[in-house]
Parts: C-alpha cells; sequence; structure tokens
C-alpha cells in the first residue's frame, strides 16, 4: 500500500471498531471531507469580506463667517469659533447662534433636509459597501453693531412705555389719580 492522502493506512475506526476501507472508498471519504473543509473555509471569507465591506457615513457641518473667529452655538451648544466643523447624526432643523465682540449677536434657523440616497431603500444599497462623507457649508455673515446714542434710547424707552400703558381699545389707562371709594363709615352722621 501506498502512503497518499491524509489516510495513509486506510482504515477508520468507526463506534470503536476498526474498520478496512478500500481505495476507491476512501477516495470518495476524501473528497467528501475536502469539499466540506473548503466549504467551511469559503464561508470564513465570505463573511470576512463582508464584515470589512460594510459601509459607513459620516455627516458633517462646516460653519463659516464673515469675519472669522465668532463664537458658535449650534442648538445651543457651543461647538467653537469659526470656522469650525461638527458631525451630526440627524438631519432637521438646526438653531444657529453666532456672536462676536463689535458685532451684532445672529440668532437664526437653518433647515437641512436629508437626500433622496439617505431615505429607505435607497440607503441600505447606498452605504452597504462605501464608505462616504455627507459635507454640508454654512456661511454666515455679521453685520457691525450700531452704538445707540443715548437720546434715541431715551425717545425709544419712552414710546415703548406709552405702548405699554394704552389699553388694547386705544385708551389710556392712566387717566387719572384713582378716587377713594366711599364707606358708609367715612361719613358724618348729623
Amino acid at each position: 500500500m501506498s502512503s497518499k492522502g491524509f489516510y495513509s493506512e486506510q482504515r477508520r475506526t468507526i463506534y470503536g471498531e476498526r474498520l478496512v476501507l478500500s481505495a476507491p472508498v476512501l477516495s470518495v471519504v476524501e473528497r467528501v471531507e475536502r469539499v466540506e473543509g473548503s466549504r467551511i473555509i469559503a464561508a470564513i471569507i465570505v463573511l470576512a469580506v463582508l464584515c470589512f465591506c460594510t459601509g459607513c457615513v459620516e455627516r458633517k457641518i462646516t460653519i463659516i463667517t464673515e469675519p472669522q473667529g465668532a463664537l458658535v452655538a449650534l442648538n445651543d451648544e457651543e461647538i467653537g469659533t469659526s470656522p469650525v466643523t461638527v458631525g451630526f447624526e440627524w438631519y432637521g432643523d438646526f438653531a444657529v447662534r453666532i456672536s462676536k465682540d463689535g458685532f451684532q449677536t445672529l440668532n437664526t434657523h437653518q433647515n437641512l433636509k436629508r437626500p433622496l440616497k439617505d431615505r429607505f431603500p435607497f440607503d441600505l444599497f447606498a452605504d452597504m459597501f462605501t464608505t462616504k462623507i455627507d459635507s454640508y457649508t454654512w456661511t454666515f455673515k455679521l453685520t457691525p453693531a450700531v452704538a445707540v446714542q443715548k437720546d434715541e434710547l431715551i425717545k425709544s424707552a419712552a414710546g415703548l412705555r406709552k405702548e405699554a400703558l394704552v389699553d388694547p381699545n386705544g385708551e389710556f389707562s392712566m387717566k387719572t389719580k384713582a378716587k377713594k371709594p366711599k364707606h358708609p363709615a367715612n361719613k358724618k352722621t348729623k
């Protein structure tokens, strides 16, 4: 007998008994075991490839201001000074507050709509095998702060005070001093 292959003795033990296999039967058994082994290896390779081929999405917003160096807050959370880039997970409405000394504070909202490629079922296939970065850039221009004159501020305050004292019917609410109510105890008896 030649010593070829894994079963050089051409013997196997089944249920505690020795079984002698002939050469043609042995080659069939070897082939089946090799095929099963190669299937397992192929399955492991396919799973490894699928694990490494899964895609992911990174979403970023970059906020640029003119002039640079302004403090930026996104949804009431300070994210840094401009230009600043921050990651986000959800599309929708973002409250943006930008402030800098010498400039008027800018309070605004930006709506970021979800693109079609991020809607079901397109997102499943688009993200499966690629890694992609969705990047958005918002640019804001700040206006210089205007110094308010003292006389203008006083006139504005007086006008607001008058508006506050006007009744919804258009009448001035503080006509005269309130009169004291007449009580029977205050009457002089004769």
